[in-house]
């Protein structure tokens, strides 16, 4: 077999092959004489048809069979004998399949780009130091405590912070449009859910009102037929509720699973919690600085096949999300993943180099402290911890998450670390600490 490759880019390479003659037709003849001894043809005994009969009737099928097995086995013996690893589907396209001729074709394909980690010494790593303050778990229980708010009926008008309980009709251009109805639609003043204006109008009404309201669409709203467009919503309010809150005692917090020790107790669960959250989330902010050295540090070509791959699995997580037929979702192009898809290409490969070259393997221990760390959040841990150990699709994504965080923390033992003092705020609602 013959074999020779044209480097048509950093990755792309074109790979012509020739398998002889004499190979292709050993095999059809090898495939016909077995075919003798079980066809069965009118006027001959079984396993007495003459191989030229045989020939005549089977010869142009068993030999473009064999052409077909013969390209796909030869095109992997060539990349074994060239050290080639390919990166997706080849195009391969036939320049010779005449029968009594050698078969030739030419297999285009991409290859997974030379990966040399750079050494990771200076770059600096910022870990936030925080301590949770009693203030951070009052605002937890605080919330909690939203969580079990009750709406009653009121007689006054309706202001920010009012539930209103209302049926409404949308019209563009005086013609109702689909999803733009609804009854007994629950909507609590001040929350931004709806479209801009659209709450603010609902402000200072009474049960039994009714208002029609103008509202237009925003240029970006993912309804394509809506965005930009101006609109009338008919609307009938038929309850305004105001919240009450529960007082926090010790029913209070038998309401949370805590049935001994009452709101101190309820206190320092809420700290253990908390707690674990933080620490997940410093883990985030750390690794993703890690993560964004690495990329800067290792500039790759990457093959276009990969990247397409990921663009694809992204975009069925998208409509995962989202739904096949949710209204509302705009086209999801390449260009929406184009950019996330580069990124997880290009770490996939330079951190299974780092996992190749510095033999990195799964640390059991770390294994069995997430499982419980994971479970710790859950009534019955043992529970979590058993559905882990019985789902190996659970346990695999489990082991991958753990080894990367391995290849994170090999890293950061090259890098500086300087700790900065933040707030638990901050580290967990850092959008608030952007608008602010």
């Amino acid at each position: 077999m013959q074999v020779s490759v044209e480097s048509l880019s950093s990755l792309e390479r074109r790979m012509t092959v020739q398998v002889p003659a004499e190979r292709i037709q050993e095999e059809v003849n090898r495939r016909l004489k077995s075919l003798v001894k079980r066809v069965k043809i009118d006027g001959f005994r079984p396993g007495k048809v003459p191989l030229k009969v045989v020939q005549q009737r089977y010869g142009d099928g068993v030999y473009q069979e064999v052409l077909g097995e013969l390209m796909q086995s030869s095109y992997q013996d060539a990349l074994n004998q060239e050290n080639l690893v390919p990166a997706g589907m080849p195009n391969i396209e036939p320049k010779s399949v005449e029968a009594g001729e050698a078969l030739e074709y030419v297999a285009t394909f991409e290859v997974f780009p030379q990966v040399e980690p750079a050494d990771m010494s200076g770059v600096e790593i910022s870990r936030p130091q925080v301590e949770i303050t009693d203030a951070d778990v009052d605002k937890v229980i605080e919330s909690l405590q939203k969580q079990r708010r009750q709406w009653v009926d009121i007689e006054r008008e309706s202001a920010k912070g009012n539930r209103v309980v209302m049926d409404f009709t949308g019209t563009l251009d005086g013609e109702p449009f689909e999803g733009g109805s609804a009854e007994d639609a629950n909507l609590e003043l001040g929350e931004g859910r709806m479209i801009p204006g659209f709450e603010e109008q609902l402000e200072g009404l009474k049960a039994g009102d009714q208002k029609t309201i103008a509202v237009t669409f925003p240029e970006d709203y993912p309804a394509e037929h809506l965005a930009g467009r101006p609109a009338e919503f008919a609307v009938t309010i038929k309850a305004v509720q105001e919240s009450v809150l529960p007082e926090i005692n010790e029913e209070f917090a038998k309401d949370f699973g805590v049935e001994e020790g009452g709101v101190d107790k309820l206190r320092e669960e809420v700290r253990k919690n908390m707690g674990r959250e933080l620490e997940q989330a410093i883990k985030a902010k750390v690794k993703e600085q890690v993560m964004e050295a690495l990329l800067e540090r290792n500039p790759l070509d990457l093959p276009q096949a990969v990247v397409k791959d990921e663009i694809n699995r992204l975009r069925e997580q998208a409509i995962s999300r989202f739904g096949r037929s949710a209204q509302g979702v705009p086209q999801l192009g390449d260009d929406l993943f184009e950019e996330e898809a580069q990124r997880r290409v290009a770490l996939g490969l330079i951190i299974r180099e780092i996992i190749r070259r510095d033999a990195i393997r799964v640390d059991q221990s770390l294994i069995t402290a997430e499982l419980e760390t994971i479970s710790a959040g859950y009534e019955d841990s043992e529970q979590v911890m058993n559905y882990y150990r019985a789902n190996k699709q659970a346990m695999s994504t489990l082991e991958a998450m753990v080894l990367e965080q391995q290849v994170v923390d090999f890293l950061l033992a090259q890098c500086q670390i300087n700790d900065e003092p933040t707030s638990f705020e901050r580290i967990m609602n850092p959008s608030q600490d952007t608008q602010a």
